[in-house]
């Protein structure tokens, strides 16, 4: 038996040490945490009795074997680099010089970003290109968004960009395709990118 402002003193030390309560996802966290709801059995009295196997659980949340939920974070930047892109129908631009790859989504070798944690994401497709240019954001097989450059300016390179935010599962796909029936142009040399990340 404990008096329950030690135990409220304890739990805090424990918390405050772990700098904040995070865990490996933030469900293993409320499991977790579920724990605590077993250490008062009576709340209103004095004194309370303890569940040892809760206190184990509790005592994990602040023990090294924590990760922060920082370690989550996935963005990545990549741009067109090595020479410029004529692009047959339905091509997937492939972005080679990768600035950031946080997570190990995007895969260099393909052009396609494979989401590694559920979440809300922003995506940025910026691409310096002579007309007529169309190119399409998909998500797995659907387009999600489109850009464009007229055919009007046959000699002519436009900087043209999208924004789109996505609710992505894990496992999921975000590449950038030229137009299924079209020939593109894509300047390189750091002109044209494509960029991702986690917002929550």
């Amino acid at each position: 038996m404990f008096p329950n402002s030690a135990l409220s003193i304890a739990v805090a030390v424990s918390l405050l040490n772990n700098g904040s309560v995070q865990a490996t996802t933030l469900a293993g966290t409320k499991t977790k945490l579920k724990a605590l709801q077993t250490l008062v059995l009576n709340n209103a009295q004095a004194t309370i009795r303890l569940d040892s196997s809760a206190l184990k659980q509790l005592l994990k949340l602040s023990s090294c074997e924590m990760v922060q939920m920082n370690k989550k974070t996935v963005g990545f930047s990549a741009n067109v680099m090595a020479k410029q892109l004529e692009l047959g129908g339905g091509q997937t631009i492939i972005y080679d010089k990768v600035l950031t790859n946080d997570g190990n989504g995007y895969d260099d070798r393909t052009g396609v970003f494979t989401c590694p944690v559920a979440g809300t994401y922003l995506f940025v497709v910026d691409s310096h290109s002579r007309g007529p240019t169309w190119l399409h954001i998909y998500l797995n097989k659907t387009i999600v968004a489109t850009l464009h450059v007229s055919g009007g300016h046959k000699h002519l390179y436009l900087q043209m960009s999208r924004t789109v935010v996505l609710k992505l599962k894990r496992g999921d796909h975000v590449k950038v395709v030229n137009h299924a029936k079209r020939n593109g142009i894509i300047y390189h040399a750091g002109y044209s990118g494509f960029s991702g990340a986690k917002l929550y």
